[in-house]
């Protein structure tokens, strides 16, 4: 999963300058509204109680919160969040999945469709990339503890049921089965460990290996701009950047 992980680290790079484009308060809100369609009670909906951890991590207010949560819910009408996956192809045969939750799937894919377009990818038909991906829980701890020791840290992953784990860049990354995400997440917090963060992600079941640097800021760009858009929560690729180039990367 190495490159997934380098992926990661990019995009952890980015996280405080993506923070600042004020586009997190709507993408979180409506991964809650999405959410909610399952019931409004956390407790009882393991993923409105990860979409809330989610705005809680960009400071989204309580009140904004409860109001996302009421519009899943139905509660306050007006147009319904809805999820949609698209899919497509980057520079050089990239595979790239693109999740978005929207009140407006027309905009959305002619927003996603146009920038593809304009970074040299291209839509693809339904299945053609999404069966290179799986679907699997991702949780980030911090490697260090102020109370245990790294060993002991690692001994708990494994017991814990994880799938897979890998260290990059000072953390640590958690691969879970979907359905266990939260006990593992919950496992951890029991002992002691220093959760970042917890999400489902797609994971890359075969990688294009990339090892000019030119080639791979240009995907880094379309992977970017996809990001910016106000309806895309997501957006996972089949990039593995050769250690090299990352180094080049910073």
């Amino acid at each position: 999963m190495s490159g997934h992980s380098k992926w990661s680290t990019i995009k952890h790079k980015k996280a405080a300058s993506d923070a600042k484009k004020g586009k997190e308060f709507t993408r979180a809100s409506n991964l809650i509204s999405l959410a909610a369609k399952a019931g409004g009670d956390p407790a009882m909906n393991p993923a409105l109680a990860l979409a809330i951890e989610k705005a809680k991590s960009v400071n989204m207010p309580k009140a904004n919160i409860e109001r996302a949560i009421k519009k899943g819910t139905g509660e306050l009408g007006g147009s319904a969040i809805e999820e949609t996956i698209y899919e497509g192809y980057g520079p050089e045969g990239v595979a790239i999945l693109i999740e978005s939750a929207t009140d407006n799937k027309n905009r959305t894919v002619s927003e996603v469709r146009s920038t593809l377009t304009k970074h040299g990818g291209s839509m693809a038909s339904a299945g053609s990339v999404s069966f290179i991906f799986k679907r699997q829980g991702q949780i980030e701890i911090e490697k260090s503890s102020p109370s245990l020791p790294e060993e002991r840290i690692e001994e708990i992953i494994i017991d814990s049921g994880a799938i897979d784990f890998e260290t990059e860049d000072g953390k640590i990354l958690i691969y879970t089965d979907p359905k266990d995400l939260m006990k593992i997440k919950n496992n951890f917090e029991d002992n002691d460990l220093i959760v970042s963060s917890a999400e489902m992600v797609y994971i890359p079941t075969s990688e294009v290996t990339i090892s000019e640097k030119e080639k791979i800021e240009k995907i880094i760009r379309l992977i970017d701009s996809l990001e910016e858009l106000d309806d895309i929560t997501n957006v996972y690729s089949n990039l593995n950047i050769s250690d090299e180039v990352m180094k080049e990367l910073g």
